[in-house]
C-alpha cells in the first residue's frame, strides 16, 4: 500500500469552486480522505507538513507540439512526457504537425504506439489534421479519423480558403468532435514578424497588423453563425479579437476561445529587452518570436481581462520545441514558438496571481477544468473515492531554469538561465 498524508495543504478545486485549507490522504493513487484534520491513517503513511503548498486538479494543455516522429532532435515523446509531468500536466493534447502529419488513421496509430511505451501519465489526446499534409487545400477523411480516436480536428495553421472551411464545418457538424481554428490573414500579415505599433517602428521590425487576426476571426464567426458547428478559437492575441468573441458569445454562438500563456505575460516591450517583473531579456531574443506575435500592452491587458470575465476559456501552453541551431538566428529569421510546459504555471502564478491581476481560482480553472471540458473530459472534484489526478505546487520554491533542470530536449525559452519562483513537486509515496 502506498500512502501519503498532506497536512494543512491549500486545496484549489475549480470543480467544486473550493479554496480551502485541509488534510488530504492519498492511498494507492486514490483520494482516501479530505478533512479539516485527519487523525487516522495507515501505519506506514508518509506524512508531509504541506503549509504553503497547493493541491489542485491536474493541469490540462489544450494544444502543444511533439517533435517525434520526424523531429526527434527537438523533442521525443519521452522528453515531452517528462516535461509535461515536471510542469504539473496530467493531460496533454498534441497537434498533428509531426512528420508525417496525423492526417490519416495510420499516422494516428503511429503516434499512439509511440506513447504506449511510456508511463500512463500524462494522458495523451491527439488532434487530427483538418487538411491533407496540413496544406490547407483538401480535407482529410474526417469521418475515418473521428472513428479512430482523435479528440478533434486542428491544423494548427490558419485556413485561408473560406470555401474549404465552410465545407469542413458542414461535414463536422454531425461528428460531434471539436474543431480548433487559429485566425490569421496571411496577405494582411505579409512579412511581419512582430505586432504592428509603436514598438515595431522603434525596433525597426516589420509589423503584423491587428486586422490580420481580426478580419480572419470575423469571417470564422460569420461561418459559425450560419452553420452552427461548435468551434474553438486558438491563440487569441489582440484586444479587438477579445471584443469580437465577447459579442459573439453574447449572441449565443457555440464558440470557446484560448490565448497562450506567454501572451498573458509579455508584450512587444519584451522584444526590446524589458521585463519588469524579472531580470531583463536579451533584446531581439529569437525565443520571443511567436505566432501570433506578442501583442501591444493594450492587447495583453485585454487578454487578462478576457480571462477574468470568461470571454477566454483556456490558457494553452502551445509548447513548441526547436533545436538550439534552429533558434540561434536573427529575430526575423527565427521559427516561431517557445517551450513552456515546465515553467508556465510558476510564471503565471508569480506574475498574475501574486500581483493580484488574476485570482488563484481563475488561473487554475483556465489551466485545468476548462481545457478538459474543451476536450470533452470532466475532471473530478478533489473528494474521497476519486482518482488522485492532481498537481502539487510549491508557489514559493525558487529554482534556476537551465539545461540541467529542464526535462524538455529543447531549451528555446527567454527564461533560460534565469531564476523563477514556483515549482511543481512530484507526488511521491512510501511503502
Amino acid at each position: 500500500m502506498n500512502s501519503k498524508l498532506f497536512q494543512q495543504i491549500r486545496i484549489l478545486d475549480p470543480v467544486s469552486n473550493t479554496d480551502t485549507i485541509a488534510d488530504v490522504l492519498i492511498i494507492d493513487s486514490k483520494i482516501a480522505a479530505v478533512e479539516t484534520q485527519i487523525s487516522e491513517f495507515p501505519t506506514k503513511t508518509e506524512i508531509q507538513n504541506s503549509h504553503g503548498l497547493i493541491l489542485g486538479p491536474g493541469l490540462v494543455d489544450l494544444y502543444s507540439h511533439s517533435g517525434e516522429p520526424g523531429f526527434e532532435e527537438r523533442e521525443t515523446i519521452e522528453s515531452l512526457i517528462q516535461a509535461a509531468t515536471a510542469g504539473g500536466f496530467t493531460r496533454l493534447a498534441i497537434l498533428p504537425d509531426t512528420f508525417p502529419p496525423v492526417d490519416n488513421p495510420a499516422g494516428l496509430a503511429r503516434l499512439q504506439n509511440l506513447a504506449k511505451n511510456y508511463a500512463p501519465t500524462p494522458i495523451f489526446y491527439y488532434w487530427g489534421a483538418i487538411t491533407q499534409g496540413l496544406q490547407g487545400e483538401q480535407m482529410t477523411e474526417l469521418g475515418e479519423l473521428a472513428a479512430t480516436g482523435v479528440v478533434g480536428f486542428a491544423d494548427g495553421l490558419p485556413l485561408q480558403n473560406l470555401g474549404l472551411l465552410r465545407r469542413v464545418l458542414e461535414y463536422l457538424k454531425p461528428l460531434n468532435k471539436p474543431l480548433a481554428l487559429c485566425c490569421n490573414n496571411s496577405r494582411l500579415a505579409g512579412k511581419g514578424v512582430m505586432r504592428e505599433g509603436y514598438d515595431s517602428i522603434r525596433l525597426g521590425l516589420p509589423g503584423v497588423p491587428t486586422m490580420a487576426e481580426t478580419s480572419a476571426l470575423a469571417a470564422v464567426l460569420e461561418l459559425v453563425d450560419a452553420i452552427g458547428t461548435p468551434v474553438h478559437i486558438m491563440r487569441v492575441s489582440t484586444a479587438r479579437s477579445v471584443e469580437l468573441i465577447r459579442v459573439a458569445k453574447s449572441r449565443g454562438l457555440p464558440i470557446t476561445a484560448s490565448t497562450t500563456w506567454m501572451h498573458l505575460l509579455l508584450d512587444t516591450q519584451a522584444i526590446d529587452g524589458k521585463y519588469t517583473l524579472n531580470s531583463p531579456f536579451l533584446p531581439y531574443d529569437p525565443n520571443l518570436r511567436l505566432d501570433p506575435p506578442l501583442g501591444n500592452i493594450s492587447d495583453r491587458l485585454a487578454l487578462i481581462e478576457g480571462i477574468k470575465d470568461g470571454v477566454l476559456d483556456v490558457v494553452a501552453i502551445d509548447h513548441t520545441p526547436y533545436s538550439y541551431e534552429e533558434k540561434t538566428v536573427a529575430f526575423s529569421e527565427a521559427p516561431t514558438g517557445a517551450i513552456g510546459l515546465e515553467i508556465a504555471l510558476p510564471l503565471l502564478w508569480q506574475n498574475l496571481v501574486e500581483t493580484q491581476e488574476l485570482s488563484a481560482m481563475d488561473l487554475w480553472r483556465v489551466l485545468s477544468t476548462n481545457p478538459a471540458k474543451c476536450l470533452g473530459v470532466n475532471l473530478g472534484a478533489i473528494v474521497p473515492n476519486k482518482a488522485a489526478d492532481v498537481t502539487l505546487f510549491a508557489p514559493q520554491k525558487t529554482w534556476q531554469v537551465d539545461r540541467q533542470t529542464l526535462k524538455s530536449r529543447s531549451t528555446n525559452t527567454p527564461w533560460l538561465e534565469k531564476q523563477i519562483v514556483g515549482r511543481v513537486l512530484t507526488l511521491t509515496f512510501t511503502e
